[in-house]
C-alpha cells in the first residue's frame, strides 16, 4: 500500500507540491517533482501521482540480487546499459522510476533515447520492479501503464507471493519458467534467472544459471546484431 509521508523540510517549494492521487499530465509533473531532493521517490503512472512507501530492508536485499545478475548480463553483452532506479519519461501521462531498466543503447537500435537533461525518454526493452508493499500497484497499475508506453518485457520479482513474474507485452504470451526452474528472456538472449535461487538469494547458483545462457549461441548472435547496429551509418 503507498503511504502519504510528510513533505521533507528541504523542499524548495516554489511550485504547489505534490500529493499523492494528484491527477496531471507528465510536463507539469517533471516541474514540480524537480523541487525534491533525488532520493524521494515519486511516480506518475497513467496520469496519477504514487509516493512510494519507506523502503525495507527486504525489498532492498532483492533490489540488489536483482540487479547482481542483470548487472552481470550486462558486463558480458556490450551495447546495453543497466539503470537503477532511473526517472523514465514514457509518455504524457507517465514518468515512473523502475527498479531497475535494461535497454539497449539508441545507437545499438534501442528503442528508448537520453535527452538534454539526462533523461530516460520513450520505452526501454525491460522494466524490472521488486513488489513488497507495492504489489498491487506493480502488477496492475504499472503493468498497464509500462504495456502501453510500449515496453517489452516486464519483470516484477513478487516477495510477497515467492514468485517471479515475467511479463511479454507484444506477444501477449508471458515468459514461465521451464522444468529447470529458469526463466529465459526474448528481448534479451542468454538472459536466464533461476526463480527459486533468486528467492533464496543464492548468487552462486544465479550466476552458474546466467553464464549458461551467455554461452547460449543466441547470446553470442545477439552480441553480434548489436555491434553491427552499432557500426551502421546513422
Amino acid at each position: 500500500m503507498t503511504i502519504l509521508h510528510p513533505v521533507p523540510r528541504f523542499v524548495k517549494n516554489e511550485l504547489p507540491l505534490l500529493v499523492n492521487g494528484d491527477r496531471m499530465k507528465q510536463p507539469e509533473f517533471h516541474r514540480r517533482y524537480e523541487q525534491y531532493p533525488d532520493h524521494v521517490k515519486i511516480e506518475l503512472i497513467n496520469g496519477i501521482v504514487y509516493m512510494a512507501s519507506p523502503l525495507s530492508r527486504l525489498h532492498s536485499l532483492y533490489h540488489e540480487e536483482l540487479g547482481f545478475v542483470l548487472g552481470l548480463y550486462r558486463r558480458a553483452t556490450p551495447g546495453i546499459e543497466l539503470c537503477p532506479d532511473a526517472t523514465t519519461i514514457l509518455g504524457e501521462e507517465s514518468e515512473p522510476r523502475p527498479d531497475l531498466t535494461l535497454r539497449i543503447l539508441t545507437e545499438c537500435g534501442g528503442q528508448s533515447t537520453v535527452d538534454a537533461k539526462g533523461y530516460l525518454t520513450g520505452p526501454p526493452e525491460l522494466l524490472a520492479e521488486v513488489a513488497y508493499s507495492s504489489r498491487a500497484i506493480d502488477l496492475n497499475q504499472k503493468r498497464d501503464d509500462y504495456e502501453k508506453a510500449g515496453v517489452l518485457e516486464y519483470l516484477v520479482l513478487s516477495i510477497e507471493d515467492d514468485q517471479l513474474f515475467w511479463f511479454r507485452f507484444p506477444s501477449g504470451v508471458n515468459i514461465t519458467a521451464n522444468r529447470q526452474g529458469i526463466y529465459r528472456s526474448t528481448v534479451f538472449p542468454g538472459l536466464w534467472i533461476h526463480e527459486e535461487a533468486l528467492l533464496a538469494r543464492d548468487s552462486p547458483r544465479l550466476q552458474k544459471v546466467l553464464q549458461e545462457g551467455l554461452k547460449s549461441k543466441p547470446h553470442a548472435a545477439f552480441v553480434k546484431r548489436l555491434e553491427r547496429a552499432r557500426r551502421r551509418p546513422s
